[in-house]
């Protein structure tokens, strides 16, 4: 961001400044920090800002905003981006609708960047920094604080191991928070699920227990009724063995009877009277014993009908014995499933007491990972940044290397091109020395010829003399 300058709010505001700067503590002699004007000049080139050292020595004041603009950046991830919204929603807090009317965009802008960098600058150890350094740098306060910004970030590059180490811890920790998150989210849906059942569970345990008094009632009302018939079957038992007893000794009594008659048979004839007689006795006597005999036969019947509903009676008590027998079976299910919700109510209870340990762990955490976040998205925008300037530097290479590849190319067509004028001169080199040597040997036999020519003309010469 350039900052311009507003000669009418700098006088004022640097008043302001001096009066709210806090006393700097005492310096020591830094002479050892400040770095000479052409290092100054070529590490701020570096950093990707065209900057010499005539700028250094004869400072523009725009020119200086832009590289204190470039360094907040870089070492604080600040933008006028970052800081306008901010500060614009400050002023419309404090003047409302004509904020834009009393403080306008450039005044609010500078202003934040003013605090931002002397914030950082008292990080790196500059502790009197005013609106002067902006508005009226000179080349000695210049070179102070570009020195010790540089020494900072220099010191920062050797820390890199440091903020890699808190960086990896960081993801740890985040990583940790998730995984205690999906823990507290797992926990929760089955503390929901306990509760949703502890419900259910309550709901059935009241209606069980309502059906069990109910059983409990009707269960007493039987022992009772057993007990009615019990007493009443003891009754009529004493009664049939009674009654057994009293047919026996009838039968017994017939028996007798009829041995007596067949003893009186042979008194019969003897005379009529006495027959008669004997006859109005026995027949007296049939007739009682036929109308004890029909009583006998009327209990006899009365008797079976009784051990009939006894009959059925023991069947009731049967039936009634085995409801019992699965009441008590019931009644120990439940006392099971009240032990079962006993049980569970106090691994809700213990449930619940993890989940509020967790909750208050998860706070903490929230809050480490609140400062772990801050410090992490710095480091990721700087390694974003750092991963922007290494893809444009990744872009000249490769740049540089299709140029290069390209200019290898031609000379590699170059050289064949000579290799093949090359081969193509050894090839006629070849030839030649082939005619040169043809033409030795030539020149050779033309010498032996004219030796042997010469030697016969001397020879001749000598026998003509």
């Amino acid at each position: 961001m350039s900052y311009g300058p507003r000669m009418s709010m700098a006088p004022r505001t640097t008043s302001h400044g001096a009066h709210n700067q806090r006393a700097p503590p005492p310096q020591e002699n830094d002479a050892f920090m400040t770095l000479p004007d052409a290092e100054i000049a070529g590490c701020i080139t570096d950093i990707g800002i065209g900057f010499t050292v005539a700028d250094l020595q004869k400072p523009n004041p725009q020119i200086i905003q832009k590289v204190f603009e470039w360094l907040a950046e870089l070492l604080m991830n600040t933008t006028r981006e970052v800081v306008a919204p901010a500060m614009r929603a400050a002023a419309e807090d404090l003047c409302g609708e004509g904020a834009e009317r009393l403080f306008t965009s450039d005044t609010r802008d500078l202003m934040a960047f003013f605090v931002i960098l002397k914030k950082l600058l008292r990080e790196c150890g500059i502790y009197d920094f005013t609106f002067a350094d902006l508005y009226k740098p000179t080349h000695h306060r210049l070179v102070k604080i570009f020195s010790h910004m540089i020494n900072f970030i220099r010191f920062r590059e050797s820390q890199t191991a440091v903020i890699d180490e808190h960086f990896n811890k960081a993801e740890r920790t985040k990583l940790r928070i998730e995984q205690l998150y999906n823990d507290k989210e797992a926990k929760e849906m089955q503390l929901a699920e306990l509760q949703r059942n502890r419900t259910a569970t309550e709901r059935l345990m009241q209606e069980k227990k309502k059906r069990n008094d109910e059983l409990k009632d009707r269960l007493l009302e039987l022992k009772r009724g057993q007990e009615a018939v019990m007493e009443k079957l003891e009754r009529a038992k004493a009664e049939q063995a009674r009654l057994k007893e009293m047919l026996q000794q009838k039968v017994e009594n017939k028996e007798n009877v009829q041995r007596e008659i067949i003893k009186l048979k042979p008194y019969t004839q003897q005379s009529p009277t006495a027959l008669e007689d004997s006859l109005r006795d026995l027949n007296d006597r049939l007739s009682a014993d036929k109308s004890q005999i029909d009583t006998l036969d009327r209990r006899a019947r009365a008797l079976q009908t009784s051990t009939d509903s006894f009959g059925i009676v023991i069947t009731d008590v049967t039936s009634c014995t085995r409801l019992l027998t699965d009441v008590q079976a019931d009644l120990a299910k439940e006392e099971e499933e009240l032990a079962k919700a006993s049980r569970h109510r106090d691994a809700l209870a213990d449930r619940s007491n993890n989940v509020r340990d967790v909750e208050r762990q998860e706070r903490l955490l929230q809050k480490q990972l609140s400062n772990v976040n801050a410090r992490t998205e710095k480091l990721r925008t700087k390694g974003n940044e750092e991963a922007e300037r290494a893809h444009l530097r990744m872009e000249e290479l490769r740049d540089t290397h299709a140029k290069l590849a390209e200019e290898r190319g031609e000379k590699g067509r170059e050289m064949e091109r000579r290799r093949v004028r090359i081969e193509q001169t050894e090839k006629k080199m070849a030839e030649l020395k082939d005619n040169i040597e043809n033409e030795v040997h030539a020149a050779h036999d033309e010498y032996l010829k004219m030796e042997s020519h010469i030697k016969l003309y001397i020879t001749e010469m000598e026998q003509s003399i």
